[in-house]
C-alpha cells in the first residue's frame, strides 16, 4: 500500500493534514489574509483544503496550490469545481521546490511540508522567493515540546530533527523574519488528529475486508497509533506561525 494512498484515507475526516482544529484554520486564515482580494500560493497543498477554505470567505482570492501528489492535485481539482470555486484556484502537479510563476503572492502557505524542501529554513527560503513586497507567509512545523526520550526516538525520531520553539522562533528570526501571530496547537488538538488519522484508516481496512490492502491499513494504523500514544504524545509539538520579512529583499 502506497504511503500516499494510506494519507490519503487516514486524512479522510480530517482534511488538514496538521494538528490544527477548523477554529484554528479559521483564525489563522483570518490573521493571515485580512483583504478578500489577494494573491495566496500554497506550497505543498495535498488535496487543496486550505486554499478552499480560504476561498470560501473570500470570493475576490486568487489562488495556485502546488503538491507532487497527481491523485491529490487531482481529487483538489474534482473538490474546487464542485464547490465552484474552478476558475479561481489553478492547482499544479509537480516539486513545489521547482514551482515557478510569473505572479507573485501576497500570502505563502506552507504547512506541514518542510521535509519536501529540506527543513524548516529552506522551506522559508522557497515560500519568500514568490512573495510580493509586504507579503507574508504561514508556515506551520513540528518542535520539540520537551527533549525527546527513548520511547520517542524508539518511534523513529532523532533528536535533532527539530528543535525546541524558542530555539526553532529564534533560527526564524536569525534568517530575517518577524513573527506576527503564532498558533502553538493544543495536546486536544493532536488527539484529536491522530485519533482521527488512525480511526480513519482503521475504519477503512474492517470496511473492506476483502480488499488485498486490508491487512497492510490495520497495521499501518496500529503502528502509528502506538508511535503516537507510546512515543511522541506530548513531545513533538506544532507551530504555525505568520512571518514578514524583516526588510526588502
Amino acid at each position: 500500500m502506497h504511503r500516499r494512498q494510506i494519507s490519503a484515507i487516514a486524512h479522510t475526516d480530517h482534511p488538514v493534514a496538521a494538528p490544527l482544529s477548523d477554529d484554528s484554520v479559521r483564525a489563522l486564515l483570518d490573521r493571515a489574509l485580512p483583504s478578500g482580494d489577494a494573491r495566496l500560493l500554497d506550497l505543498g497543498c495535498g488535496s487543496g483544503t486550505w486554499l478552499m477554505r480560504a476561498h470560501a470567505a473570500r470570493p475576490g482570492l486568487r489562488a495556485d496550490g502546488v503538491d507532487s501528489d497527481s491523485e491529490a492535485i487531482a481529487a483538489a481539482e474534482r473538490a474546487a469545481d464542485e464547490a465552484g470555486f474552478g476558475d479561481r484556484i489553478a492547482f499544479h502537479a509537480q516539486d513545489a521546490g521547482e514551482f515557478s510563476s510569473p505572479h507573485r503572492y501576497d500570502l505563502v502557505l506552507s504547512i506541514g511540508a518542510a521535509h519536501a524542501f529540506g527543513g524548516l529554513l529552506p522551506t522559508l527560503t522557497a515560500a519568500g522567493s514568490h512573495l510580493a513586497p509586504g507579503g507574508t507567509v504561514l508556515l506551520g512545523d513540528c518542535f520539540w515540546e520537551r527533549a525527546p526520550g527513548p520511547e520517542t526516538l524508539d518511534a523513529g525520531f532523532a533528536v535533532d530533527d527539530y528543535d525546541d520553539l524558542a530555539t526553532t522562533v529564534d533560527r526564524v528570526v536569525a534568517a530575517g523574519w518577524v513573527p506576527l501571530h503564532g498558533h502553538v496547537s493544543t495536546l486536544q488538538e493532536w488527539d484529536d488528529y491522530e485519533w482521527s488519522w488512525t480511526g480513519s484508516l482503521s475504519r477503512w481496512a474492517l470496511d473492506n475486508p476483502d480488499h488485498p490492502d486490508h491487512g497492510e491499513a490495520l497495521d499501518a494504523a496500529s503502528g502509528h497509533r502506538d508511535a503516537w500514544l507510546h512515543g511522541y504524545r506530548g513531545t513533538l509539538g506544532f507551530v504555525t506561525l505568520l512571518l514578514r520579512r524583516a526588510t526588502l529583499p
